[in-house]
């Protein structure tokens, strides 16, 4: 199992896409140029809303870098993964 970086946001089901978005634009904020947003199996979805939301906000000044799907096992079971590469642009 992979550890989480520090510019990365793993989707769960207990926070809100609205949460997940301004938890992104503060990291924005705070200096962060890259923001990777993981989710895995039922929370794929999510994370492609978390990036629909955050285009609707901050427009031209977000940037898709890098999608990377995939599957790793998690308790002995396959799980299919989204990772989404974002780029702050000004």
């Amino acid at each position: 199992m992979s550890e989480k970086k520090p510019n990365e946001i793993i989707v769960g089901r207990t926070k809100s896409i609205e949460d997940y978005v301004l938890d992104i634009i503060t990291m924005f904020n705070q200096g962060s140029q890259e923001v990777e947003v993981k989710g895995n199996g039922f929370e794929i979805n999510k994370v492609v809303d978390i990036y629909n939301q955050l285009v609707e906000r901050l427009k031209e000044g977000v940037k898709l870098e890098k999608i990377d799907i995939g599957s790793e096992v998690k308790d002995k079971r396959r799980v299919s993964y989204l990772l989404l590469k974002l780029r702050r642009v000004y």
